[in-house]
């Protein structure tokens, strides 16, 4: 039977000069933090580029072994924020002057609907599960694709929608629930169906493939106005 040795796993080697030198380094490296941020420029986080993620990361381990480890001294972790830094200073001024700088550090927005329906992106290029979309649709309101004149997938993760005009609204692929839970490869009632991949409406009365992007799985479209 195992036999865990608590006070090694709480404890280990923990005193009470060790306590406070744990706390003072802390309080020296969350002040780095909060200075290298505040000399960066940024006045706050919203949503990172994958270029702020990976200068938060390298932050992150430059200030978290410093906290707790004896060995690792504060000067040299210091001497590294001053290194990301400049790095950073460096890239978004080349960024600010150069659309393909810009372009390779953020790459650039991505359209996910266009005129009411999905763009055909290759697999590769999908970057968002159909869940995750439906349910940021859902947090604008939106009940379904064809409400949607263009949507774009911003570099910082956002998402940019753009509605048509009531009178420009036509029948869509829903994104409810109990809506979206009712499709099927069966088309039993003559009517106007969605595909689920890319969100074209046909008038169908039997199944087939979609004439789009050649999938065969189908949900009863619908045409409600945006409610806002």
């Amino acid at each position: 039977m195992m036999n865990l040795n608590w006070h090694d796993i709480f404890i280990n080697d923990l005193n009470l000069e060790y306590t406070i030198e744990i706390l003072i380094r802390t309080l020296v490296m969350f002040i780095f933090v909060l200075v290298f941020l505040r000399v960066s420029g940024k006045k706050g986080v919203r949503q990172l580029s994958i270029f702020e993620v990976a200068i938060i990361i390298a932050l992150g381990s430059a200030a978290g072994d410093p906290m707790f480890t004896k060995d690792v001294a504060i000067l040299p972790s210091l001497l590294v924020f001053t290194m990301i830094l400049a790095i950073y200073r460096t890239i978004t001024y080349f960024a600010a002057r150069s659309e393909k700088v810009e372009m390779i550090l953020e790459g650039k927005p991505m359209y996910i609907i266009e005129d009411g329906m999905f763009t055909l992106q290759e697999e590769s290029d999908n970057t968002f599960a159909k869940d995750e979309f439906f349910s940021e649709m859902r947090c604008q309101s939106i009940e379904h694709v064809g409400q949607v004149q263009i949507a774009l997938l911003e570099t910082n993760g956002q998402v940019s929608f753009y509605f048509f005009e009531d009178e420009e609204v036509r029948a869509g692929l829903p994104v409810l629930p109990k809506a979206y839970e009712k499709r099927g490869t069966e088309i039993n009632v003559i009517d106007d169906y969605a595909c689920t991949y890319c969100g074209r409406v046909s008038y169908l009365s039997s199944p087939t493939a979609c004439d789009r992007c050649q999938h065969n799985e189908w949900v009863k479209a619908i045409n409600t106005k945006r409610r806002t």
